[in-house]
Formats: structure tokens, C-alpha cells, sequence
């Protein structure tokens, strides 16, 4: 059986669930693929209909989805709105990404048969992938990146059915969500659910699951990956997995103000106990007694909370463990709870932090963070080559000519940049990417937020001296559902 717990008592909430068994995991994948065959034969207009349907369902339950969400993660009801209307909110985009057409990717290079050598007339476009996708859901979003995520959202954009490994954390909300969900798809097995640690492999191993993706550790994103090899058939495994998100503070940005840095880096070190996958782990900043001054006074000045699991907590206690070895800068209050954190940065000179490499820059999953001291700017680009992929990286400045040695690095170790800013926090829209180099993710081409997700569920296809009878739709040379799309090596809208 699994049962959702309360963070801030430990006690178990709501009904316990049964495991979902082998056989049962494979009906799930059968069903999700026959309803599959007429989803992706539908066109993207009225798939984008439905989209939006889903996203109207989300809205109108979002009451009763946050208070259940609330009593398995204790993430609060101002956290949990907010990441119900951002779930539907990328069930909006994908609506907006299917009647903008540009997703199908059309190419058309008409034939000449009068070249040397002749040229046959080949036209491509994207198709959903020919399968169903497993998506593994995320404890700590149990809205926008779980049942109602982003990988649920662009699979079904695309054309692909979904079965969804529910996280552990969270059981009753991700029933709750499965059943919302479904109230507006035109057939409900076009979303399976599935429970247990166990149905990790049958579901992976099915022969209809056509792709993968997985937000988690990177010892689950491992796992998975193994799973994958075992298959006679090996699919693409889109994995968002370990990321410690450097920060650098470089001397211009520290004479612009000690104090407001200290506190954006507190409230972001903090922020939902720590739990988000671009929570700032390292902060390399100036050797500045007035700076770590003022980092200890804000992080002393926060407040730790219960996170969402006993083995989030186990783990996050582990990574303490590991962080220990260092110098403890400042600690803030406890959380409430059995699994209460405690927000804790330590200190390390960049000389010791590059020594201890690989080791010191391990992500440590929750309210912790290393702040590495250095002397010279000129010393950090050579460190920050060594850490490892991360999903953000950030750059404080007030010169942006300071900052171009630096920037070089991180563009080659990062999946998005920010400047001035702080990580925490992923907009949902057309430009977003959300991935980065091992382990931040198993395919950095590729993003699981933003409208650029759907691609991952595509295959394109190439149709040479095809009968225009035969042809999609998309392909065709009247354009009937005008479509962007590139002819003869000119752009067309």
C-alpha cells in the first residue's frame, strides 16, 4: 500500500492506496496506447481545444486540489494556488504552440529533375512519437511538474498518450489531479496512473512506451536509465536530475550593496525549504568580510520549514553531513516537524573548494549552500570549468565587461543564464529552457519547461517524390492549414 504523510506531523493523511501491480501497469499501457491512435490522428486544433479544457478543469478544482496537495506537502495555500494556475497555465501554452503550427516543423524542397545531379522533391515535418509516454512525477512540485506538469502537458500537445509514475509524496493529489484531468480528455485512458516503487519496470520496460521522462535524483534517473538498456528496444530517457546552480557575485556587484545581495540570496536559498531544482548551492563571491557578514546575518534571520518527505529529510541530513567537513558561516531557525530543516551555509576558500572537486560541489537537496571565497576574478573561470552541468547559472555584476571571462564558462556548464537575478523560480513560456549538462539533465538540447518541451515527443519524417494524395495534410502544396513552414529554402507564414 502507499500512503500520503503529513510533513508537519509525520501521520499518515487521507485513504491508503494499492500498490499498481505488474499486470495492472500493463493494462494501463494498452489502453493508454488504443486511446492514443485516435488522439493523434486528431487534428492539433482541436487538440489544443481540449488542452484548454484541462486547464479550465485545473482552475475550476483548484480549491479542493491545493488542500489536498496541503496536507500531503504542507507547502501551504498561497505555494499550491499558485502552482495549480501555473500547471494550467502550460496546458495554455501547448494550446498556443499547436495553432501556432511552427511545432510541425514543415520543410519542403520541391524536385528539379533538370539539376545535375537530379533532385527528388522531399518534404518533412514532425509526428507524435508512436507511443505512449511514461512520465515520472516529482515530489517537489506536486502540481506543475507531476500529474499536471509539463511532461503530462507537451506529451499530450504532441499526440502521445501518458501513464504517470505518481510520486510517492503525494498519492491522493496525483489521483485527484489524474481524475480532473481526465473529466476533459475525449477518452480518460489517454492518462494512466500508476503507484509503487515497483512499477517503475513494467512500466519502463512496456512495449508501447515509446519515451521517458523523469524529474528526480540521479540515482533514480540511473535507475531508469538502466531499465531503459534492459529493453530490446532502447527509447529516449529525458532525465532532469542533480543541479547545484552556481551563483558568482563579482566586485562591482558587492560595491553596489552588501545587503540587498545577502538578502535575495537568503530568500532564494530558502524558498519552498529549499526544495526546487534551481535552488543556488554555490555562491562564489569576493574574499569581502562586509559581504559574509551580511550573508550570515540574513541566513541567521530565516526560518527552516518541514519538507516534503522522510527521505527528502534523510537525504538533505546526509548532504549536511558531507557539507560539514567545511567551515558553518551561519544557520537559521529550525523548521517545524519531524522532517524540519534547518537552512545552514557554509564558507570555503576557492583554493579548497577546487581540491575537493567533484566531492564539494555534490548538490545538497534542500535550504543549504557553500559560500566559495576568492581572491581574484581572474582565478574563477578555470574552477567553474570543473563544476559540474547545472540547470542555472547566475552572474551578479554591475559591469557587464567583468563579466565576460565568466560568462564564457558558464555558457558551456548551464542551460539558462540569469543576470543580477536569482534562479529559483522557471517562467512558463516560448524562450524558456530548462535543462543543462550532466547531471542536470540526460538530453541538454532539450527543455521539460516551455514551449520548446513538445519537441521532445516528435520524430520527424521525410517524404521524397510522395503522391500528393498520400501526403499530410501539413505537406501539402495548397498549404490548407496554413501552416509556417519553409519552401525551397525560403521562410513562409
Amino acid at each position: 500500500m502507499t500512503h500520503g504523510y503529513d510533513p508537519r506531523t509525520g501521520e499518515p493523511v487521507g485513504e491508503a492506496l494499492a500498490e499498481t501491480t505488474g499486470p495492472e501497469v500493463a493494462a494501463a499501457g494498452e489502453a493508454a496506447r488504443a486511446a492514443g491512435e485516435a488522439w493523434r490522428a486528431l487534428p492539433a486544433a482541436d487538440r489544443a481545444g481540449v488542452l484548454e479544457a484541462v486547464a479550465d478543469a485545473l482552475t475550476a478544482h483548484a480549491g479542493e486540489l491545493w488542500r489536498s496537495a496541503d496536507a500531503e506537502t504542507a507547502l501551504g495555500e498561497t505555494r499550491l494556488r499558485g502552482e495549480v494556475g501555473r500547471a494550467a497555465g502550460q496546458f495554455r501554452l501547448f494550446a498556443q504552440v499547436l495553432r501556432d503550427g511552427a511545432y510541425a516543423g514543415v520543410v519542403i524542397d520541391h524536385g528539379d529533375a533538370g539539376a545535375t545531379p537530379p533532385r527528388p522533391d522531399v518534404r518533412r515535418m514532425n509526428h507524435p512519437l508512436p507511443g505512449v509516454v511514461a512520465v515520472f512525477a516529482a515530489g517537489n512540485f506536486p502540481f506543475a511538474f507531476s500529474v499536471a506538469g509539463g511532461d503530462t502537458a507537451s506529451a499530450l500537445a504532441a499526440g502521445c498518450p501518458v501513464v504517470v509514475k505518481a510520486h510517492p509524496a503525494h498519492p491522493g493529489t496525483s489521483e485527484l489531479s489524474a481524475s480532473v484531468i481526465r473529466s476533459a480528455l475525449p477518452d480518460p485512458a489517454l492518462l494512466g496512473l500508476v503507484h509503487g516503487l515497483a512499477a517503475g519496470r513494467p512500466l519502463v520496460t512496456h512495449p508501447a512506451v515509446a519515451a521517458v521522462g523523469f524529474t528526480g535524483s540521479i540515482p533514480g534517473g540511473r535507475a531508469v536509465q538502466g531499465l531503459i538498456a534492459e529493453r530490446p528496444d532502447p527509447i529516449p530517457f529525458y532525465g532532469e536530475l542533480g543541479s547545484v546552480n552556481p551563483v558568482v557575485v563579482l566586485p562591482s556587484a558587492v560595491a553596489g550593496g552588501a545587503a540587498a545581495l545577502a538578502e535575495g540570496f537568503a530568500a532564494s536559498l530558502t524558498l519552498g525549504v529549499g526544495q526546487f531544482c534551481t535552488n543556488p548551492g554555490l555562491l562564489f563571491a569576493p574574499d569581502d568580510e562586509g559581504l559574509r557578514a551580511a550573508i550570515a546575518d540574513a541566513v541567521t534571520r530565516t526560518a527552516g520549514g518541514p519538507m516534503l518527505s522522510a527521505r527528502i529529510n534523510e537525504g538533505f541530513e546526509h548532504g549536511l553531513e558531507r557539507l560539514g567537513r567545511m567551515k558553518l558561516l551561519a544557520e537559521g531557525t529550525p523548521g517545524p516537524g519531524p522532517w524540519g530543516a534547518t537552512p545552514k551555509v557554509f564558507h570555503t576558500d576557492l583554493a579548497a573548494f577546487a581540491e575537493g572537486l567533484p566531492l564539494t560541489a555534490e548538490e545538497c537537496f534542500g535550504p543549504a549552500s557553500v559560500v566559495v571565497t576568492y581572491q581574484d576574478p581572474a582565478d574563477l573561470p578555470a574552477v567553474l570549468a570543473r563544476v559540474p552541468g547545472s540547470l542555472t547559472a547566475t552572474v551578479h555584476a554591475a559591469d557587464p565587461a567583468e563579466a565576460r571571462d565568466v560568462a564564457r564558462v558558464l555558457t558551456r556548464t548551464a542551460g539558462r543564464l540569469v543576470w543580477n537575478g536569482w534562479p529559483t523560480g522557471v517562467a512558463v513560456n516560448w524562450s524558456m529552457h530548462h535543462g543543462g549538462p550532466w547531471p542536470a539533465s540526460t538530453m541538454p538540447a532539450h527543455t521539460s519547461v516551455g514551449a520548446a518541451a513538445i519537441a521532445r515527443w516528435l520524430v520527424p519524417v521525410a517524404y521524397q517524390d510522395w503522391p500528393e494524395e498520400l501526403l499530410p495534410d501539413a505537406l501539402r502544396e495548397a498549404n490548407p492549414l496554413a501552416l509556417p513552414r519553409r519552401v525551397d529554402g525560403r521562410a513562409e507564414s
